[in-house]
This record gives structure tokens, C-alpha cells and sequence, in this order.
């Protein structure tokens, strides 16, 4: 006996593949040269980080990683390091949702060891110790902000009603 009834679809896995790699911007200040080479204190390192990412064509996107670390000394700065990595994306097989979740944890964290890796390079090029910056859990920063942006929406939910 014949089987009447259709095959399945195939079911769609979802995908990720890095296309690209590459250093979008880098910026260097040494503004206390040389006398910061001199000095005694200890520096102050703040650091920052931000990303943004958009799609560049239908399951083509691009992600960057913004960097920014900057050394002070009584009160004086000792230099400043800004370096946006950038990769572009290709993912296919996941909701829209899913697709910015991606975007905010997975893909800065493929391109975090190599904003690493500019800003070490960076600060020693300067005549400065590397800075060696410690891992960041993306997926957290990303639950931090969800709930950040949820508490702020509660009260004006209340005020609505």
C-alpha cells in the first residue's frame, strides 16, 4: 500500500557563522608624554563598553564592540584607548528575538578576545603596561538590562492604569 501523506519539511536549524572579523575604529591618546612616564602614582583605569549592531542585508548583520579605557593620575590623564571590533554575522534559522539575543551576548562575545587583544597592543605601543581586560559575561549585562528596561516600563504601566 502505497504512503499517501507528504514528507515532513525539513526542519530548519538554526545557524551562526562569522563572516568577518575586523578592527572598525581605534583610537590612542597619550596626552602626558612623556612626563606621565615619570610619574609615581598608581592609575586609576575606568573602562567602558557598548555595543550596537544592525543588519546589513536579510540574515547578514553587523555587531561592534566599543572598548574604552582610559588611565588617570592625579587627576591628570595618562592616556585613553577607544577600539570598536567589529564582525559580520550571518544568522539564519531563529525568531527575531532570539536574533537580538544573539546579538547582545554571542557575538560580543566571539569579538571580546580580540578588542582584548587591540587594547593590550595599544596600551604597550603607547610605552604603557598592557591592560589586560577581564572576561565579561555578556549573557548577565544582557539579563541585567532586560530587567533594568522592565522596572523602568512598571511604573509608567501603574500610572496608565
Amino acid at each position: 500500500m502505497a504512503d499517501t501523506n507528504p514528507p515532513a519539511p525539513a526542519q530548519e536549524f538554526a545557524q551562526l557563522s562569522i563572516e568577518k572579523i575586523y578592527v572598525k575604529d581605534l583610537s590612542l591618546e597619550n596626552p602626558g608624554a612623556p612626563q606621565s612616564f615619570r610619574l609615581e602614582a598608581s592609575p586609576q583605569i575606568e573602562v567602558g563598553l557598548r555595543t550596537v549592531s544592525e543588519a546589513l542585508e536579510p540574515d547578514v548583520y553587523e555587531s561592534v564592540l566599543t572598548m574604552t579605557v582610559t588611565a588617570r593620575a592625579n587627576d591628570k590623564t595618562l592616556f585613553l584607548v577607544e577600539a570598536s571590533q567589529a564582525g559580520i554575522f550571518t544568522i539564519r534559522g531563529v525568531s527575531e528575538q532570539q536574533i537580538g539575543l544573539l546579538l547582545a551576548t554571542h557575538c560580543p562575545t566571539v569579538l571580546f578576545p580580540y578588542v582584548r587583544e587591540t587594547i593590550a597592543d595599544a596600551t604597550t605601543r603607547m610605552g604603557f603596561p598592557p591592560i589586560h581586560l577581564a572576561p565579561i559575561n555578556f549573557e548577565a549585562l544582557y539579563a541585567q538590562q532586560q530587567q533594568q528596561q522592565q522596572q523602568a516600563a512598571a511604573p509608567a504601566a501603574v500610572g496608565a492604569s
